[in-house]
């Protein structure tokens, strides 16, 4: 697809220069360059969807479950 970007000159002469140097076609940098960001950036949210989703449930620990954890870490040799 083909489409029109509006970037400051300083970094489209430091893109254009970069592509030259690895004998990269314009596209082709700016390809692995919006990759790049969109796989750095994908996992962005999913955090706060979690805390949305689980906001109103209790995260507190069974009361057994916190008794027998309390067991098990008294006989542990630290």
């Amino acid at each position: 697809m083909k489409t029109a970007i509006s970037i400051p000159d300083n970094i489209f002469k430091t893109a254009e220069r970069f592509a030259r140097e690895r004998q990269l076609s314009r596209s082709a940098l700016f390809t692995e360059a919006v990759e790049e960001f969109l796989m750095h950036h994908r996992h962005e949210g999913v955090t706060e969807e979690l805390n949305r989703v689980y906001a109103g449930q209790d995260s507190g620990v069974e009361p057994i479950l916190a008794r027998l954890q309390a067991i098990t870490f008294s006989k542990e040799k630290w």
